[in-house]
């Protein structure tokens, strides 16, 4: 797994780029209970606003942390957005993106560049 400064984390499956929000992310925000994800085959920039997340405590953005394709969403956070909170890592993915070359992954943290990040 890699890691942005925007508390979100990335996974390659296969030739996809999975993306969701950190534990940490998701502690700070609280509890989420609405999640809107953008339409599969929009074509993003990296920073492009493509989630809105609302808490308990605030609305956020999710960023794009990558240019590419989102080509699948996760629709069951969308029916229960407390997955983000129950399980960040896991199911409470939000999208699977396309990217040209996956090398640009290399330039992000890894878990123990992440931990010291937030540490």
């Amino acid at each position: 797994m890699k890691f942005t400064e925007e508390h979100e984390w990335l996974r390659v499956e296969d030739d996809l780029v999975v993306v969701g929000i950190t534990e940490h992310a998701s502690e700070q925000l609280g509890d989420i209970v609405f999640v809107e994800l953008p339409e599969e085959g929009t074509e993003v920039s990296k920073d492009d606003e493509v989630v809105v997340i609302e808490s308990v405590k605030a609305a956020s953005d999710i960023l794009a942390p990558l240019d590419g394709e989102i080509v699948e969403v996760n629709e069951a956070i969308v029916n229960d957005p407390g997955k983000v909170n129950e399980d960040p890592l896991g199911d409470g993915w939000f999208f699977k993106m396309k990217v040209e070359d996956l090398s640009v992954l290399d330039d992000l943290m890894d878990e123990a560049a992440y931990k010291d990040f937030i540490g």
